[in-house]
């Protein structure tokens, strides 16, 4: 059985990753400090909230929509390209984040909502999207540098709970967030690469090594599913693909037969929420079955908690380690993104 003690980790992670994903807690608490600087203003948005970003820098939008959940009072909506929906006017308030303030989608989408007359909020380290807003007079959220924009994700969902707080999609959440930190640090512990080598990620590591993991979830779930799939993709440079219930049950599902195991060794993995509808209940337990003919494993994970924000925490967290600890499994660094960044420099030429 190979290891994933903290040497193994740490041969495989020059950058230490690891450290930063167990460092969630603490980057959830330093969240609220950096939006507190920021000065937001309560302002009612009956059109409610649009985070705009991409990759890393857009979770923190998707994560707060499983945070809230049923209890949003205005939509809250995410968009990933290069401009906003044409009913964004000036009862919409525009959440613009990305990381490196250099995001040419985002960065479209910034202008866009000037343009538009919207409100505007920016999370970002700095470049030209800070310089802009700042400019135009528009609240900076200021984020820590040296992460890797996937790494910060607690930065990412606070600076989006605080921007939905500010013009009316939910009251505050920040006492649900300082419990999910502190359940975060009891399963950093036990999940860590210093907890017992039996531990629900590096076991569930294990089990998924050479699959191609698709990620299904339902409600609080279904978007904590994508985040899974995006940290295997990038930290452990393997295909992965997300699903959401009850939709899979519709199309998805028929591919789960035996002929998919002449493709590929798929896994899937269902992420399941105890609070969950009790019918996606019961699809995840049929859905689970229906898999087991096309796939080389089935994986049923429950998230922990008594709050939505302390079950969506703890699913993300799961979800980061068992990327690490795949990436430690294939012997890769989870940190390189070499064709992201071949990309990115192609599209500056053009």
């Amino acid at each position: 059985m190979a290891d994933l003690d903290r040497a193994a980790v740490q041969a495989c992670d020059p950058t230490g990753q690891a450290g930063e994903m167990l460092d969630l807690p603490a980057h959830l608490r330093d969240a609220w400090w950096r939006v507190d600087s920021a000065g937001l203003v309560l302002e009612d948005a009956r059109d409610g909230l649009i985070v705009a970003g991409m990759g890393g820098s857009a979770v923190g939008g998707r994560l707060a929509r499983a945070t809230i959940g049923s209890r949003a009072r205005r939509p809250l909506s995410i968009v990933g390209g290069y401009a906003l929906p044409a009913w964004a006017g000036r009862d919409t308030l525009v959440l613009c984040a990305s990381y490196s303030g250099t995001t040419e989608e985002t960065l479209s989408c910034y202008a866009h909502a000037g343009a538009l007359g919207t409100r505007r909020v920016v999370a970002t380290t700095g470049g030209p999207l800070a310089e802009a807003a700042r400019a135009d007079g528009v609240p900076v959220i200021p984020l820590p540098g040296g992460f890797q924009p996937r790494a910060a994700v607690g930065y990412a969902l606070v600076s989006a709970l605080a921007a939905a707080t500010s013009c009316g999609v939910v009251p505050s959440l920040r006492d649900e967030i300082e419990g999910a930190a502190a359940l975060a640090e009891r399963l950093a512990a036990e999940w860590g690469p210093d907890g017992p080598d039996d531990g629900v990620a590096k076991a569930l590591a294990r089990r998924l090594a050479g699959t191609v993991p698709v990620i299904s979830g339902s409600e609080l779930t279904a978007d904590v599913a994508y985040r899974w799939k995006t940290q295997i993709n990038e930290n452990a440079e393997v295909p992965a693909f997300s699903s959401e219930l009850p939709e899979l049950d519709h199309n998805e599902i028929v591919g789960w037969g035996a002929a998919s195991r002449e493709l590929a060794r798929f896994a899937a993995v269902l992420l399941e929420d105890p609070e969950e509808h009790k019918r996606n209940a019961r699809r995840i337990e049929l859905t689970a079955k229906a898999a087991e003919a096309g796939t080389v494993a089935v994986e049923r994970v429950r998230a922990l908690g008594e709050t939505r924000s302390e079950r969506v925490v703890s699913l993300v967290l799961l979800g980061d380690l068992v990327s690490l600890y795949l990436a430690v499994l294939r012997g890769v660094d989870p940190v390189a993104i070499d064709v992201l960044t071949q990309l990115k420099a192609r599209l500056a030429e053009a």
